[in-house]
């Protein structure tokens, strides 16, 4: 996360802290915080109420706190402001090196063909390699970051070949309209808002270079405090995960709902996603690892990091 966007970040939390009310693990909860984006498992858990529902016999509230993106819901997990979250593969990595204290509660799919490198027809740029000497738009830390360093290094380019501009998705994607960039690295939904609005090329998506996951954090100290909440949170997310396979043709108007993002861009989002929700296993963390040696060795995190360090596991496992 850049210094200016660290700085706003942090302003707005204090701003947002009497309101959220930050709590020690010690604390009786009585209000679970939960950071999610405008697509994937946990907006269809918020549409069906499945973790209020759950959570509600045992006297705690649910609160839902929105995110553009993974590095500021990364932030907010580790200050307290929010308990879990949902985010794709690259802004824990981030979190981690810079001591944040999160950790990886459970795996979902990763954003597959939901997530691509884009250009307008219009740009010239017919392929990866073209991409050398342009202006690309791209949030740091997150999957598209990943995802634009990985299809580089395929194609033959270093991250230190383009010029990467480094913005959130609703500055990028006025980056794109107006041509300010050449192309775009981003995800769904903004991806498929992108694609109903422009027709544009997908130089690669995820799948061609990158086998990843996403991911569902909890705050280090509220899971090791609340073992049963965070059980109770992954067991309502697999519930939604197995409504959303079965009835993929409601997916889309429950994403629609909760994020008002039009429903044909949530529509193409939904039918191209993957549901599920599983353990984090030994080659989910090495294939993380892999990504932490490569962010490390370009210098775009400030320390090596063991992506094991960080996974928790609840008591008795």
């Amino acid at each position: 996360m850049s210094r200016i966007t660290r700085r706003a970040f942090s302003a707005a939390l204090l701003a947002a802290s009497a309101l959220w009310g930050l709590s020690g693990p010690a604390a009786a909860l009585s209000e679970l915080k939960i950071g999610y984006q405008k697509t994937g498992l946990p907006v269809i858990a918020r549409q069906q109420k499945l973790i209020e529902k759950a959570l509600e016999p045992k006297g705690v509230s649910v609160t839902w706190v929105e995110f553009t993106a993974g590095p500021p819901l990364v932030e907010a997990l580790n200050v307290g402001a929010i308990n879990v979250g949902w985010v794709g593969d690259a802004p824990p990595i981030f979190g981690q090196s810079a001591g944040a204290a999160i950790v990886y509660v459970a795996a979902l799919p990763g954003n597959l063909d939901g997530e691509a490198i884009i250009t307008k027809e219009a740009s010239g740029i017919a392929s990866v390699k073209d991409l050398k000497g342009k202006k690309v738009a791209v949030g740091k830390g997150t999957s598209a970051h990943n995802l634009l360093i990985a299809a580089l290094e395929a194609n033959g380019l270093q991250f230190s070949d383009i010029e990467a501009v480094y913005l959130p998705p609703a500055d990028a994607a006025a980056a794109f309209a107006s041509d300010k960039v050449d192309a775009w690295s981003i995800w769904d939904p903004f991806l498929a808002i992108a694609e109903t609005n422009y027709k544009p090329k997908a130089l690669s998506r995820s799948p061609e270079v990158l086998k990843v996951n996403t991911y569902f954090l909890a705050n280090r100290d509220f899971a090791d405090g609340n073992p049963e909440v965070v059980t109770t949170v992954v067991n309502q997310l697999k519930e939604a995960a197995a409504w959303a396979d079965a009835n993929r043709d409601k997916v889309a108007a429950a994403l629609h709902e909760v994020t008002g993002v039009p429903l044909e861009a949530q529509t193409l989002a939904a039918n191209r996603a993957k549901f599920g929700v599983f353990p984090i296993t030994e080659e989910i963390v090495a294939n993380q690892q892999a990504t932490a040696d490569r962010f490390f060795k370009l210098g775009l995190i400030p320390n090596a990091i063991k992506v094991s360090d960080a996974v928790w596991s609840a008591p008795g496992n």
